[in-house]
């Protein structure tokens, strides 16, 4: 056994498609195949279900595929606390941001990069869920979720504040005569909206239930990209993180405050506590406690 098997399997399961893992493992698809067969009759376990294409992995595939990841977080680990020891942090830092944080984390991407240089990013877009189950894996280093029901015993929490939110509208289209708009006026427009079940989804309908209100969206979708390619075509609005930036993104794009509307629950940065930790993370987030104690963060 060695390590590249290991990382084949995480592949897999990660891509879900023996051509897709071998490519991302640089190898041939017969290569991994061979070398995955080789894993198994090592181990004297089936871990792979095949036919014409990958099905899943077997009960004991799944209790294997746990130990690759510890394995290969252990790995990775070793390889960052020895630049760590150095005075260096190398690798990719992976990030899992929630839709529509109100937090930009390209502002923590821009610190770590100029005090770590070697270091990359991998940035992914996840719910809630999403984001505690790939800490919980070793599949992220750290993430900017909701802090709401979050495990203290097995998660540190950096507070970064409430989302607050505002309306994302073409002038084109849409005008409004105040500074600001009510949930009333919001209510009687074409809305677009994350899927039901995501948090700032669920912040919306909260704040629209309890003054009574319940609109169809328009349309719903869990990529963001959708709802500002249908704000920007005048199909609807959407309500966006006031401070996202959004309103500046096209000259016919404004967004605009909302009458007492923020998240439910504030934003944070998240370490899993649990080892096998990520070195790298573990580094990051005392930097960024530092950081935001000692100074704002920059626009």
């Amino acid at each position: 056994m060695d390590i590249k098997q290991l990382r084949f399997l995480v592949a897999l399961d990660e891509t879900r498609h023996f051509g897709q893992a071998a490519a991302r493992c640089h190898v041939t698809q017969p290569t991994l195949s061979m070398r995955l067969r080789g894993l198994e009759d090592e181990l004297g376990l089936h871990l792979v279900t095949r036919s014409q294409r990958f099905e899943g992995f077997t009960p004991e595939g799944e209790r294997i595929l746990a130990w690759a990841r510890s394995l290969l977080a252990a790995q990775d680990g070793l390889y960052a606390e020895a630049a760590s020891c150095r005075g260096q942090l190398v690798g990719s830092l992976r990030l899992g941001v929630v839709p529509l944080a109100g937090f930009n984390p390209m502002q923590l991407v821009t610190l770590f990069a100029e005090r770590h240089p070697s270091l990359h990013f991998q940035l992914f877009a996840l719910s809630s869920d999403q984001i505690l189950e790939r800490l919980n894996r070793n599949q992220l280093d750290l993430g900017i979720s909701y802090l709401e029901r979050l495990d203290q015993a097995h998660f540190a929490s950096l507070p970064l504040g409430e989302t607050r939110m505002g309306l994302l509208h073409d002038r084109r289209h849409f005008r409004f005569p105040g500074a600001s708009v009510t949930w009333e006026a919001l209510a009687t427009l074409p809305l677009g909206m994350l899927s039901s079940g995501m948090h700032f989804r669920q912040s919306i309908d909260h704040a629209l239930r309890s003054r009574g209100l319940n609109p169809a969206p328009k349309l719903e979708t869990d990529a963001v990209h959708h709802l500002l390619q249908g704000v920007s075509a005048g199909l609807f609005c959407a309500v966006m993180p006031l401070d996202s930036g959004l309103g500046e993104s096209a000259d016919h794009l404004t967004l605009t405050p909302i009458d007492d509307a923020s998240t439910l629950a504030p934003l944070g940065l998240i370490l899993r506590l649990d080892a096998p930790r990520s070195v790298l993370g573990e580094a990051c987030f005392a930097e960024a406690e530092a950081m935001l104690c000692a100074v704002d963060m920059p626009d």
